[in-house]
């Protein structure tokens, strides 16, 4: 990678399991980005485009290899995504900043994470808390029932029948902006068992649409369904992006050594000029 030069920034587009995103080194600290820069770099069509934007930064504790900071696409920053953690956990390898097993700071804590040569990383993830597993949620008089979990960001997750004809951005923002989840709101997890396969579709915050997977949303639906219908660690959760395993301990309902598995991708590596996020 070439060192930043004025207002150009260096950039590798990676995917994990569909969530696309925009990863910066920034190491050295000088890539200062504003809410409406970054919300410009993950428009499609006008610029890269991307469920967001993934900063690799010094650690401030010197027992981790780097701290991750992430911003989602409408430039609100977030504690923790999974995918992207698995994503920047691959690119820290590559480019040297960290080893085949490597530990890192987001805004939930501590990380660590294995890098296997054929793209695939594990990542360890917060144990859940706040589980509320039987709420009722009224929108337009009908009762939806779920499970609200947060594993680094909230969740409520909602078994469907029917998963491909959910309206997930209708109904997904009813639910997600919904008051009972307080002014922050909270991400939208639809699941369906189909053909003995748990699938999964999700609307997120931050994003303001569906996307094509979420880990935290995985991994808060692979504890929900443990919970609920006794399906035991690791729990396989395909997305439309691509398949997810959770894995866990629950000892006696107590959750931990949380994993996330999946493939973490690279698309590729430039340099994204001015025009694309400067106005």
């Amino acid at each position: 990678m070439k060192k930043i030069k004025g207002n150009e920034l260096e950039f590798t587009k990676m995917s994990g399991a569909g969530n696309d995103f925009i990863v910066i080194d920034n190491f050295a600290g000088k890539v200062k980005l504003s809410k409406k820069e970054i919300t410009a770099l993950c428009t499609p069509r006008f610029a890269i485009g991307a469920d967001g934007v993934l900063l690799l930064e010094r650690p401030t504790k010197k027992t981790y290899d780097f701290t991750m900071t992430y911003y989602n696409a409408d430039g609100s920053k977030a504690d923790m995504c999974g995918n992207g953690a698995r994503c920047i956990s691959r690119f820290a390898f590559l480019h040297g900043y960290a080893k085949q097993e490597l530990s890192f700071l987001a805004g939930d804590g501590g990380h660590c994470a294995r890098v296997e040569k054929n793209g695939m990383v594990k990542l360890s993830m917060s144990e859940p808390y706040d589980i509320k597993l039987n709420m009722t949620i009224k929108i337009n008089g009908k009762a939806y029932k779920g499970a609200y979990i947060n594993t680094g960001v909230p969740h409520f997750v909602v078994e469907v029948k029917e998963l491909a004809t959910i309206k997930v951005n209708t109904l997904g923002r009813s639910l997600r902006f919904h008051k009972d989840f307080g002014a922050k709101g909270t991400n939208v997890n639809f699941v369906e068992k189909k053909n003995g396969v748990w699938h999964i579709r999700t609307y997120e915050r931050g994003v303001e649409g569906e996307t094509l997977a979420c880990g935290t949303g995985a991994v808060a639906a692979g504890f929900v369904i443990n919970m609920t219908k006794k399906d035991k660690s690791p729990v396989v959760i395909k997305a439309r992006g691509g398949v997810l395993k959770i894995y866990f301990k629950n000892t006696a309902g107590k959750i931990n050594n949380v994993f996330l598995e999946g493939n973490a991708r690279i698309i590729a590596e430039g340099v994204i000029k001015p025009e694309a996020y400067k106005f």
